[in-house]
């Protein structure tokens, strides 16, 4: 193997140690006989906790998910609920998705936490994301698991860490957690379980996580209303067929026709390139099946029914798709008009993130409650929720399709999601409108935005080398004007400071530390860049403001080319 270091074949044949099982050992073995580059990818580095947890492709390596790499973080996380918790009962919950391994690698998850004399439910089948956050403060647990990688392809998996709050892990405890982590060996993972300390759980959650998403809701609909709206859904081959169908059919919701084709969880989801309901793709055979049978409304969740796409129809009858910024605006609003006329918006507020629409705080300012803004990621939301409980959360989102209402689940929830925008959808179906001509209509109310997210992707150790570099070019020499705008202001959550380009003046930005740079022009214009946390890209958004609609378009042409994002 001479095309490889002697460090990544060290690491390598570490793996054919007989502390590694022989099916493991196997692997590596032909792993080894193979392409050196495959070798390099899978032992350059150890996977390591991103935006959104743990995530990867499976596989033998330090970097794959496999049961030495989980088991590895398992055995730190264990160790340090010891120390955090010494005096109290510890008790795990932990959920798992549709892909391949998913669901022995939440078994061996189990096994794990019970042989460091912690209890763990475990979910007897493949169930959601959102209801896995609802368990943690449901069973009173001081941790939760969750085994999946969202939307990414086929041969990855994932592994999410939820605390006692029920929202995902921040600040200290990541870094923690990490630190325990990467002081252990794989000889020191404890996979004899106490078997007694493993109990199933299935009916009981379902019901109260379908108790709590209704009661989130609060319906300004009739009976009759709810049963006239046609809804055409879609699982994507995922979780989402174990709860979404019948939260809804609780709600009222009679009208609901699912795909057959991507009805069945599958994790090699066969009907689609991504099964991620950003990709427009995702939605065809949802939109095609709209079609045939005249459906008011599509949506679609990803594989953990976390993301939710939908599509609309517009003011000639065409199904429209809305992005994740347009679903959180009407959603959004929705909800404060129904606080509004409760009477209830004193000591409230709406959360969402520095890279989504600039309209949601527009919005707060129109109703006078509380915006907040966090990096990219719920579990900076959730974080909201436990830094501010004098106040009452109402929604928010971000723009990757995501959105949480109320504080019951702690991460983004396409289940109750899906039941607020059918209640929407049904509402305005009443009052002989649409949702888009609702959206239409704040639009021409606070303003016109538009938003576009443009992600390269850069595979392997060469990629994230690559992504590195654009980011450094970006720092050294920002782009001094972008859309035919001067920009003012640059952003830089790496150094946590706000730079005034045309004063110099630079003040500090109170968030935590990010790899993210933004990009405020004096049209209102906001350009973030940020290498994404869970997979190998690079992400760019972009979002502007115009007086009318017909100044959107130019304007972010403009920024595509300024930035030779074409």
């Amino acid at each position: 193997m001479q095309h490889l270091s002697d460090d990544i074949l060290k690491k390598a044949q570490r793996w054919l140690d007989p502390l590694f099982d022989a099916t493991t050992q196997s692997e590596v073995t032909s792993l080894l006989a193979g392409d050196p580059e495959r070798v390099e990818d899978a032992f350059y580095k150890s996977l390591a906790f991103g935006t959104g947890g743990m995530r990867g492709i499976m596989g033998p390596g330090d970097n794959r998910i496999n049961k030495y790499t989980l088991g590895k973080a398992t055995q730190g996380l264990a160790q340090y609920m010891h120390q955090v918790f010494p005096t109290q009962d510890k008790k795990v919950v932990i959920a798992y998705d549709c892909r391949h391994n998913s669901k022995a690698l939440a078994q061996m998850v189990a096994q794990v936490f019970a042989a460091n004399n912690i209890e763990a439910f475990v979910f007897s089948d493949l169930r959601p994301t959102p209801e896995l956050s609802f368990a943690v403060r449901h069973l009173g647990c001081q941790c939760g698991i969750v085994l999946t990688a969202s939307h990414n392809p086929p041969q990855y998996n994932g592994y999410k860490v939820y605390w006692q709050d029920g929202g995902q892990l921040v600040p200290p405890q990541d870094a923690a957690i990490i630190q325990r982590i990467n002081a252990l060996d794989y000889a020191d993972i404890k996979f004899d379980a106490s078997e007694h300390l493993i109990h199933q759980i299935d009916q009981e959650v379902d019901q109260a996580f379908i108790g709590a998403s209704l009661a989130a809701v609060t319906q300004q609909t009739t009976s009759t209303q709810r049963e006239d709206l046609k809804i055409v859904f879609t699982p994507l081959h995922g979780t989402s067929i174990t709860m979404v169908p019948p939260v809804l059919e609780k709600a009222g919701f009679k009208g609901l026709s699912i795909v057959a084709a991507q009805a069945v969880p599958d994790g090699d989801f066969p009907t689609v390139k991504s099964p991620n309901p950003e990709e427009p793709e995702a939605l065809a055979l949802a939109m095609e099946q709209a079609e045939r049978e005249q459906a008011d409304l599509v949506i679609g969740t990803d594989p953990d029914c976390d993301r939710l796409g939908i599509a609309v129809r517009d003011d000639q009858g065409q199904l429209q798709l809305l992005d994740g910024n347009q679903a959180m605006i009407v959603k959004t609003h929705f909800l404060l008009e129904q606080y509004r006329k409760a009477g209830k918006l004193d000591h409230t507020f709406i959360a969402s993130t520095i890279v989504s629409t600039p309209m949601m705080r527009v919005l707060a300012d129109h109703y006078g409650v509380t915006y907040r803004e966090g990096l990219t990621g719920f579990k900076w939301i959730a974080k909201m929720v436990k830094d501010f409980p004098q106040e009452h959360f109402i929604g928010g989102g971000e723009e990757s399709f995501g959105y949480m209402v109320g504080d019951f689940v702690r991460d983004k929830d396409a289940v109750t999601a899906s039941l607020l925008i059918c209640e929407i959808a049904a509402f305005q179906k009443a009052q002989g409108t649409s949702i888009w001509a609702y959206l239409q209509s704040l639009y021409k109310k606070h303003g016109y935005f538009q938003e576009v997210l443009i992600s390269m992707v850069k595979q392997g150790r060469k990629g994230a080398e690559e992504i590195e570099d654009i980011m450094k070019s970006l720092r050294e020499q920002p782009p001094k004007e972008l859309g035919g705008s001067a920009v003012r202001f640059v952003e830089d959550y790496q150094t946590q400071t706000q730079t005034d380009l045309t004063t110099g003046v630079q003040t500090p930005l109170d968030l935590p530390q990010s790899n993210v740079l933004i990009f405020n022009t004096e049209k209102g214009g906001k350009i973030a860049a940020r290498p994404s946390g869970t997979e190998p890209k690079i992400k760019f958004y972009i979002s502007v403001r115009a007086d009318d609609a017909e100044g959107l378009a130019p304007q972010i042409q403009q920024i595509k080319t300024d930035l030779r994002l074409v």
